[in-house]
């Protein structure tokens, strides 16, 4: 995998060569003295960036280097903000230099090598551009701007000679947008229970109801194996040099095919949740206004397709924008809204009287596997892990981490299903809102909580799924790019719909993504991906214990997907 600069990077124009262009051109007596002023200039600056910038060149020239050189080449920078809490001293907030570089991976693609300066202009503007955007275009570049923070690492002499007379100097600009270790222990805990802690906590007491009290136990299992696979993705991240995703772990375990089949199920993963989350609204804003409906010629909308649509309308010009800093800052409220909404069931439990009496039922073999479904969705957050240990500032931290993250997720889960069931019994729905009395102010609260949520994490669900799309668009269609991006998303948005209202079953495609994808994400592909990267060099004991979660994992895969799939075909057929 020894790839050429040439092929994997973009090329902008260096302000600091068309200078010494045009010294040789402006001819003069200060010629000399200009151009040993400005050779003076490079020296200083190259020594007194010589180690980063030889790192940096080693980082894309080595053989381990995997997230330059095949599709998707996004992953990091999408993941990272879909992900991550933000920081304001974070690099990527905004600035026109990391815009540039983060939307150039927007029409980088491994199927086409042509990439021009024209190709990048666009790219620093949101799909929806202000005005200021194009003013700011419009002003002339700052005098100096020779820091080492601001310029990539200079062309090297090779470099230089290589270019033609007739073509215009130029530097590489890195697909990826890395993000220099930076989060403490405190934020990685933050960005683990965001990511862990989501609508699963919702049908944590239907999946009791599904598999009984004894059920439970899956959802402890689930935890301390999914626990043991997160840190072998540590593992296989620190085995090569290079790896920072889990699609780079899947091309070093299985080769390109392995990177790019691991990417679409990870893709598939994300936007299987979009689908979730247009159910989710439909379902909570028709219990609140059941009575709600529109009549158009004659066709009436029912309440539950009224809300749907209005759902898809509001989170399309969201899923427009290029720049979801905001959307990211909001969504790193998750946590807290996971927080209020167990809070609220509980003030209704104790309270507003409903009180926990329900007996309920040890063991439900019948629909056992659904509750397998959703017991492992609440543990899909594997995609993101690797994302998050790169941009640990202390990685020795990273078990204890994820212990964190695991136990308090897992205390919230156990805890919102023992209270969900014993209140509601086998009366419990797929959303424990939903049973939770419309006329208390608890529940308001609870309802309103969850429908606002999503509709700040829907495009930054949908976005890694978009740019992945994005990368396959030629080059040669860089001028339409715009064009292209938006008729990508929106497609993306209105497919969500569709499906949403062909299956619209929560707890039951809950289970299925649960069943099908996050097992394969978060037990089976982790264990073997460490078998095939570290084959040799494990203990029998690992060995043993990663074919054990695997077996698991097919099993649980097996049954859950099959129960799903039969309970919606059933459903839908009657």
């Amino acid at each position: 995998m020894n790839n050429s600069p040439d092929e994997h990077g973009f090329y902008i124009e260096s302000d600091e060569d068309e200078d010494e262009k045009e010294l040789h051109e402006g001819g003069g007596g200060g010629y000399d003295d200009k151009k040993d002023l400005l050779k003076s200039q490079e020296d200083e600056g190259n020594d007194s960036d010589f180690s980063d910038s030889s790192a940096e060149n080693q980082h894309h020239d080595r053989p381990g280097s995997y997230n330059n050189t095949s599709w998707p080449q996004s992953y990091r920078q999408s993941i990272d903000l879909y992900s991550s809490v933000p920081s304001p001293n974070l690099g990527f907030l905004g600035t026109p230099n990391s815009l540039s570089r983060l939307g150039s991976s927007f029409l980088s693609s491994s199927l086409t090598r042509r990439h021009t300066p024209d190709s990048l202009l666009p790219l620093t503007k949101p799909l929806l551009s202000p005005v200021e955007d194009e003013q700011r275009q419009q002003l002339p570049p700052p005098p100096h701007r020779h820091s080492s923070h601001l310029l990539p690492p200079p062309i090297p002499p090779s470099r230089r000679s290589s270019i033609r007379k007739d073509e215009k100097p130029s530097i590489k600009v890195s697909h990826e947008l890395p993000i220099s270790p930076h989060s403490s222990f405190a934020q990685t805990v933050a960005n683990g229970i965001n990511v862990l802690c989501g609508v699963g906590i919702l049908s944590t007491p239907y999946a009791v109801q599904q598999g009984g009290w004894l059920g439970l136990v899956i959802l402890f299992v689930f935890s301390a194996l999914s626990y043991y696979t997160g840190v072998l993705l540590a593992r296989c991240l620190d085995s090569e040099p290079g790896l920072e995703t889990y699609p780079d772990i899947g091309q070093a375990a299985f080769g390109t095919a392995g990177r790019i089949a691991i990417s679409i199920i990870l893709y598939v993963e994300l936007y299987a949740c979009c689908i979730e989350y247009i159910i989710l609204e439909s379902d909570n804003l028709s219990s609140l206004f059941p009575s709600a409906h529109l009549d158009i010629g004659g066709f009436l909308i029912d309440s539950r397709l009224l809300f749907a649509l209005i759902t898809t309308l509001a989170v399309l010009p969201t899923v427009w924008l290029r720049d979801l800093t905001v959307l990211s800052y909001i969504s790193a409220g998750g946590v807290v809204a996971s927080v209020m909404v167990v809070l609220c069931l509980f003030w209704v439990g104790t309270v507003d009287g409903i009180g926990f009496v329900n007996k309920g039922t040890a063991l439900n073999l019948g629909t056992l596997p659904v509750a397998i479904g959703l017991y492992g969705y609440c543990y899909s957050g594997h995609a993101v892990f690797p994302n998050i240990y790169s941009s640990m500032a202390n990685r020795n931290q990273y078990p204890l981490v994820l212990f964190t993250c695991f136990g308090i997720c897992t205390l919230m889960y156990a805890g919102v299903a023992v209270m969900g069931y014993k209140m509601f019994g086998d009366a419990t729905l797929s959303q424990f809102t939903l049973n939770m009395p419309n006329d208390l102010v608890a529940t308001k609260i609870a309802v309103w909580t969850t429908v606002v949520n999503p509709f700040t994490k829907y495009a930054l669900t949908i976005t890694p799924v978009a740019m992945s799309l994005e990368e396959l668009i030629p080059s040669s269609q860089s001028k339409s790019h715009h064009i292209y991006s938006i008729l990508i998303r929106t497609g993306l948005v209105i497919s969500t719909l569709i499906v949403a209202l062909s299956i619209p079953f929560f707890g039951l495609v809950m289970s299925l993504i649960g069943s099908f994808l996050t097992m394969l994400v978060t037990l089976i592909l982790p264990c073997a991906c460490y078998l095939s990267i570290l084959r040799g060099r494990i203990t029998r004991l690992q060995g043993t214990l990663c074919i054990i979660v695997i077996t698991v994992g097919v099993v649980s895969s097996s049954f859950g997907t099959y129960s799903a799939l039969s309970k919606i075909i059933e459903n839908l057929s009657g």
